[in-house]
């Protein structure tokens, strides 16, 4: 009878105590938790990788502290660009003067040569230095210059190729030096300047003005010129030859001597004053001209 119960109580008890088996669910689920951790775990290694393995700690200690390395990094874009050929070639010039778009001031740095200019310059002042000669390879590569400024140097000789390609130059003023004669001129110069000189007459060719057809100011005064200049361009309108040795005009320095109805229609203003010459005598001289030279006439 004993024995007959304790079957039964076995048979009543053995579906709780027996262990479940797992099912087909349970483990996807677990696979799936586990994988992400794995994911997380290889991504974190990853991650750590690329900043602690040696060659990208040298990366990264690059992209922060700026050594010769650094400048070789070419997809890093925060690295700073070496200057060009062309710059540091320029880099002289632009530390002594000041370059300013497309304009050089050099004026009282005592420079005595022209130094290397920009390419794309057009303005060069260089006024008041000791500048004593110009030479043709000063400017051989700049036909982009429009304006050369050299008052107040010590130029005594100016070779006569020195401004022959500078095709686009209108103005060139080399006041207040030690000039005995004139260079050849480019074309298209509207001014010319070489006031304040020791410019004889001699030191100015026949053709030096003639083909100048855009030419409109002319000064020459203070200078030893013993005559006006000839073949003086029809474009002119302000002439000053003020304070020279000038003795004698015809009637041909401005004017036509064979044609009476030649009136000269540009000129606004001549000064001859401080010559010994009396204009008075020279009547037929100014026939052509709106409006007398200032001068002495008595």
């Amino acid at each position: 009878m004993k024995t007959a119960q304790s079957i039964l109580l076995l048979l009543l008890f053995m579906p709780l105590t027996e262990p479940a088996p797992p099912t087909q669910q349970d483990a996807p689920i677990i696979y799936e938790y586990g994988t992400e951790n794995f994911q997380e775990t290889k991504f974190g290694q990853d991650y750590e990788d690329k900043y602690l393995d040696g060659e990208n700690i040298k990366e990264k200690k690059a992209m922060i502290i700026p050594d010769e390395k650094s400048f070789q990094l070419q997809k890093d874009e925060t690295v700073t660009q070496l200057p060009t050929k062309k710059e540091s070639d320029e880099m002289p010039t632009c530390l002594l003067c000041v370059c300013l778009s497309g304009s050089v001031y050099c004026e009282e740095v005592d420079i005595d040569a022209i130094p290397p200019l920009p390419k794309e310059s057009a303005y060069l002042y260089a006024r008041f230095n000791k500048i004593k000669k110009l030479t043709a390879k000063d400017f051989a590569d700049m036909p982009t210059l429009r304006r050369l400024d050299f008052t107040g140097n010590l130029i005594e000789d100016i070779e006569d190729g020195t401004f022959s390609k500078l095709s686009l130059l209108e103005e060139l003023i080399l006041a207040e030096n030690q000039l005995l004669k004139l260079p050849v001129l480019p074309p298209k110069l509207t001014v010319f300047n070489a006031k304040y000189n020791k410019i004889k007459s001699r030191g100015i060719k026949a053709n030096t003005f003639k083909k100048l057809n855009n030419l409109s100011f002319l000064y020459l005064d203070h200078n030893a010129l013993e005559s006006v200049p000839p073949n003086l361009p029809e474009s002119l309108r302000v002439i000053h030859l003020q304070f020279n040795n000038i003795t004698s005009i015809t009637d041909d320095t401005f004017c036509k001597a064979n044609d009476t109805r030649y009136i000269r229609e540009r000129i606004e203003e001549i000064r001859l004053e401080g010559n010994p010459i009396m204009l008075g005598k020279h009547p037929n001289s100014f026939i052509c001209l709106k409006r007398l030279p200032v001068g002495s006439y008595f």
